[in-house]
């Protein structure tokens, strides 16, 4: 008998772009979001385009966000595998996005907690495992290894991956695209799943500026 995968939940935007805000969204409508932290252990596989265990691992919930999720054309395999589902793409002002992840980096990374953290201090972070951020940033971006923030090269990827999805899906019943800052974009998303809304608008979670170093 042919099985056909139940349909899921991409959340495919950037880092910094409201995913956690989405990712909240989801659970409080009822889905089974994947476990952030095992979808992050993923990188290597990703890194390597070794997909079985990415396709293993969404059989685990309904629902997913962030790392690999979030990463360069991960979206085209996840739409190979599992064509029927829903694909959620968050948008936010390109400024304002890499002003947030840079900030955010510079908090939890950087020795002065200001300026963007730099490549040794990526290799000693111990989010995950020591050294992930840096395989993570190798793995996602295509800067210099002296300039791994550089504005105009993180915008232009940035970009990129929001114009390839953008077309991809244009036209499809089953993409959303959003700026979650809008007013109106909670109640969208309740419209593209089919949901009542749980509150007026989206929650706001995992700010730059809730972060305590």
């Amino acid at each position: 008998m042919f099985f056909t995968p139940k349909p899921k939940i991409f959340c495919i935007g950037r880092n910094k772009t409201g995913t956690t805000s989405m990712g909240k969204a989801l659970q409080d409508f009822g889905y089974k979001l994947g476990d952030q932290a095992q979808g992050e252990l993923l990188l290597r596989d990703y890194t390597k385009a070794n997909w079985n265990p990415i396709i293993q691992y969404c059989k685990t919930a309904e629902a997913f966000q962030d790392v690999p999720f979030s990463s360069p054309f991960i979206w085209l395999i996840l739409h190979h595998y599992f064509p029927d589902s829903k694909f959620i793409l968050t948008l936010r002002d390109e400024e304002e996005w890499y002003k947030s992840i840079t900030t955010f980096h510079a908090k939890l990374f950087s020795s002065d907690g200001i300026s963007p953290p730099t490549a040794t201090e990526l290799k000693q972070a111990k989010y995950r495992y020591p050294g992930f951020m840096w395989e993570e940033n190798r793995a996602v971006w295509n800067t210099p290894e002296d300039d791994i923030y550089n504005k105009k090269l993180l915008i232009e990827q940035y970009r990129l991956h929001n114009d390839s999805i953008l077309h991809f899906f244009r036209n499809k019943v089953h993409f959303l695209s959003l700026d979650i800052s809008n007013p109106q974009a909670y109640q969208d998303l309740c419209a593209f799943l089919d949901k009542k809304p749980c509150y007026d608008s989206f929650p706001h979670l995992n700010r730059s500026s809730d972060i305590i170093k």
